[in-house]
């Protein structure tokens, strides 16, 4: 066992977790954040996205060991302070960017990332940041749109593919 201590969402957690923890598996199990989905553990969809440090990680290849000391940001951490959503869930609410709702939080998350890096990104910009993100019921095309609408972008020009 191994003692780890992090900043989750902004606030200091600390457990004794085996060495072959995910992070994924101590953010659902150990801290009750089940956000953080897990579709695949092979880092194929996406679907656990989460923030390290400010980049954008697939929690399910990462320890939690490799995580202590480390700020992370999940889903659940990404609505204003008053419980709002925040301006990217608002607009895949508003341009339909979810269906079943299982890869929303790693698209949420991952959309996130691409803005903080690129605040105007280009059609084409989010796609290809969306690579690792599989979605199996919109077929992208909302996602897309809700992405570049909440970047504050025109999107009624954005055709569908």
């Amino acid at each position: 066992m191994a003692q780890v201590s992090m900043t989750v969402n902004g606030k200091t957690v600390s457990a004794d977790v085996e060495g072959r923890t995910l992070l994924s598996e101590f953010l659902r199990s150990d801290l009750h954040l089940t956000g953080t989905h897990v579709g695949c553990d092979t880092s194929q969809c996406g679907a656990c996205v989460v923030h390290v440090n400010g980049d954008a990680v697939k929690a399910c290849t990462m320890f939690a060991a490799e995580a202590d000391g480390a700020d992370v940001g999940t889903i659940e951490g990404q609505a204003n302070e008053d419980g709002t959503l925040n301006n990217i869930q608002q607009a895949f609410q508003d341009h339909h960017g979810l269906q079943c709702g299982f890869c929303t939080p790693g698209m949420v998350m991952s959309a996130a990332a691409l803005l903080k890096d690129n605040p105007k990104p280009s059609e084409h910009d989010v796609r290809a940041y969306l690579e690792g993100n599989i979605c199996r019921c919109t077929g992208y095309h909302n996602i897309v749109k809700a992405i570049m609408a909440a970047s504050g972008q025109d999107v009624s020009s954005i055709a569908a593919e």
